[in-house]
């Protein structure tokens, strides 16, 4: 038979007896894998066949045959594992100390790089979905010139902090080609086997989220961006605004939606998402801070494109004297400016008025976007007071569901109001539920307390015990506590392996041991 364990043999004296022990050593775990060294310690083990024979000649005869016989297995075996591995036949799913020994560097999914390595990515995510809505405040009413421009510095600041969280979200999409993942038929007992071979790892992540990720990283808005900053001319602020507004409201989509395997990757293999408690509820309460601030950044732009509505409405009606293209900063030169220069103020100005009396009956109604006209947030330079209006804006109105929005008979505007008002009620109640899970775990032990002692007196009170021993007791409950703050250590330590049970007591119980 094989002979793959090595032996050793022990003798104790029993009741009077001597009796043998033999202890076979563990195999190694590489031996398991059908590696040629495991291949080269498991010998036939021919000895009692030759004895059984007789005879010295006979049994040289056997010993030499039993020695070729081994070389032709050692050469048979080696071949037929480099034939599997050539076909793809050998397993190459391990365990997870097994991936010291890999030709190439596998990653184990619960390493504590790759745990840090997954919260660096969510918090890259987290900032890529911040800096996105940057790019919804680039256009801006030039209010000397009467057009529609784009905040060059803005643009420049916003592509680059893109680019940068875009470049880091590569390294992640580089490494997931690199993580091995749990066998799915392997879950079935114990923690599950390790697929390390790159070409089924590649697969895998091709299959699943590779798609999303490319979409996500793709670098659409900085291409516009820099072809209107270095090629631009009269009439591109018009297709860098349109493209822009097309290319970060779908490409949102992919960038929010990769957040979500990155949470359950961390969930699955650190446990829980947030350490503590604290940090869970800032996390949610960061959360409901980005959707103020994409809402904010919706709303800024919505009311620009309103008051680009208005302005081609007024130019149609003038016809003679203006273009559409006579709307937008940069087009001076083109024929026929000069007379719409002369008039454009008038005409804006009777065709879409910001400060109306009330009672009067305006020309066109900027229904909810009209505060953001009259305070001039689309017309100023600052990107500080433009950006903390929209955000307070957002805010408020997610935090009271729209309440206050008078809307105007514009079918967009109303889509909008209520989609505002539907997110608000959904991330409020998101928000608030969970901010309550994560602080009531702060003080469940003391409440248990409570309630433990509120027990205590109540039974102490119906077996009428006297006032000493109601003390000793309540004693002993207050004790308990400063010792152990509520945790059961006996069941805790009792579900601990025994090895780890035999150094936690050795630890506790060392100082007492030398006093």
């Amino acid at each position: 038979m094989f002979d793959c364990v090595k032996k050793s043999v022990k003798s104790q004296v029993i009741s009077g007896q001597r009796e043998k022990f033999v202890r076979l050593d563990s195999m190694d775990s590489r031996y398991s894998q059908g590696s040629e060294a495991g291949l080269s310690k498991c010998t036939l083990n021919l000895q009692g066949q030759s004895r059984a024979n007789g005879g010295t000649g006979q049994g040289n005869n056997n010993n030499a045959s039993s020695g070729s016989f081994k070389k032709g297995f050692r050469r048979g075996s080696k071949g037929l594992w480099s034939l599997g591995r050539s076909i793809g036949l050998v397993s190459r799913a391990v365990f997870p100390e097994d991936l010291k020994v890999s030709e190439k560097k596998i990653f184990d999914p619960q390493d504590k790089f790759l745990l840090l390595c997954n919260k660096l990515f969510v918090t890259s995510c987290i900032l890529a979905v911040s800096v996105d809505p940057l790019f919804l405040y680039l256009p801006f009413i030039n209010d000397s010139g009467k057009c529609i421009g784009i905040d060059r510095r803005l643009a420049t600041i916003a592509t680059t902090l893109r680019t940068f969280i875009d470049v880091f979200y590569l390294f992640r999409m580089a490494l997931q080609f690199r993580t091995a993942f749990v066998a799915p038929s392997s879950r079935v007992f114990g923690r599950g086997e390790l697929v390390i071979d790159p070409a089924q790892i590649a697969k895998r992540y091709l299959q699943q989220y590779f798609i999303v990720d490319f979409l996500s990283v793709l670098p659409l808005p900085q291409i516009v961006v820099w072809r209107f900053l270095y090629t631009s001319t009269g009439g591109s602020v018009l297709e860098t605004k349109q493209a822009l507004r097309s290319i970060i409201l779908v490409q949102y989509i992919p960038r929010f939606f990769r957040i979500y395997p990155l949470s359950k990757e961390l969930k699955r293999t650190a446990g829980v998402f947030a350490e503590t408690a604290w940090a869970g509820a800032a996390y949610y309460l960061l959360l409901y801070m980005l959707a103020s601030h994409i809402v904010g950044a919706l709303w800024y732009l919505l009311a620009l494109e309103r008051v680009n509505g208005c302005w081609k409405r007024a130019c149609l009606l003038d016809g003679q004297n203006c273009t559409r293209n006579y709307l937008f900063c940069g087009n001076e030169n083109m024929d026929g400016y000069a007379a719409w220069n002369t008039i454009k103020e008038s005409v804006l100005q009777k065709s879409c008025p910001v400060n109306v009396t009330d009672g009067d009956n305006p020309p066109f109604d900027f229904g909810i976007y009209l505060r953001a006209l009259s305070s001039g947030i689309v017309s100023s330079e600052s990107f500080v007071a433009k950006y903390f209006f929209c955000l307070w804006w957002g805010l408020q109105n997610l935090s009271t569901l729209g309440q206050g929005l008078e809307t105007s008979t514009y079918p967009g505007e109303i889509i909008f109001s209520i989609a505002l008002a539907v997110a608000g009620l959904l991330l409020f109640a998101l928000l608030i539920g969970n901010m309550q899970t994560y602080l009531q775990s702060l003080t469940i032990r003391l409440e248990e307390m409570r309630v433990k002692r509120r027990d205590s007196e109540q039974w102490m009170h119906h077996r009428m015990l006297p006032p000493d021993l109601r003390e000793r007791v309540r004693r002993y409950d207050q004790y308990k506590w400063l010792e152990t703050k509520g945790v059961d250590e006996e069941n805790l330590v009792q579900n601990l392996p025994k090895d780890l049970r035999r150094d936690i007591k050795r630890h506790l119980c060392l100082a007492l041991v030398r006093r």
